[in-house]
């Protein structure tokens, strides 16, 4: 019976572990070739899953791509929910929101390639599951929200920010540099990677959004 049991709890785990595995590596598949680029046999090699097995969690190419975004776009949105802001002064809380912008991107420049992938593909990818990304960027702006509203209850904000366009400013601060740092190296003939770059870059983008807001 005992060896029956662990059999069967093993046959209900590997579900799971098999999915666990395809976005795993789809995830790292679509960031390094895009949507049009990336191929189900490499993600099936990659994670060492049978390629029937993706079809059958998955269907297709299409969802499987609007899954990893899904999943990306999910992990920003928790990993800004544990930062706590509520704990912090308002000035304090804006400030640890753009550093932690800028952070995750520097720190998963795979999030940034899906984004673009995305992006080329007009975003139709996201539209079966829109209604759950638009639960999760309410979320967003709802934190950048009452950050502003605290802040102009303590005066260090000025009133009537649109607390949608300074969530699109913070991210647009980061994203921008990086992906045109390539371009950008030549054009402004800098190394836009260079760790001092990157800290003057951060203090810009602090710098920015602070006075954007102040009273």
């Amino acid at each position: 019976y005992i060896l029956f049991l662990k059999i069967n709890l093993g046959k209900k785990r590997n579900p799971e572990i098999t999915r666990h595995k395809i976005y795993s590596a789809a995830y790292k598949e679509f960031s390094l070739y895009g949507f049009a680029g990336a191929r189900i046999d490499r993600i099936a090699e990659t994670g060492k899953v049978n390629k029937r097995m993706i079809y059958h969690y998955f269907g297709n190419k299409e969802t499987l791509f609007s899954s990893v975004l899904i999943s990306a776009y999910n992990k920003i949105r928790k990993a800004e929910n544990n930062l706590n802001l509520k704990n912090l002064s308002p000035k304090q809380a804006l400030e640890k929101l753009v550093d932690f912008t800028w952070d995750y991107y520097l720190k998963n420049p795979e999030f940034i390639s899906l984004v673009n992938s995305a992006n080329l593909h007009k975003g139709r990818h996201l539209l079966k599951n829109s209604n759950e990304l638009i639960d999760l960027h309410s979320s967003h702006v709802n934190i950048v929200k009452n950050i502003l509203k605290r802040g102009e209850l303590s005066g260090d904000f000025r009133a009537n920010i649109n607390p949608t366009q300074l969530c699109i400013s913070i991210a647009a601060l980061g994203y921008y540099y990086l992906t045109n740092r390539f371009t950008g190296r030549i054009l402004f003939n800098m190394d836009f990677m260079d760790k001092k770059a990157l800290k003057i870059r951060r203090e810009f983008n602090k710098e920015i959004i602070m006075k954007m807001v102040q009273a």
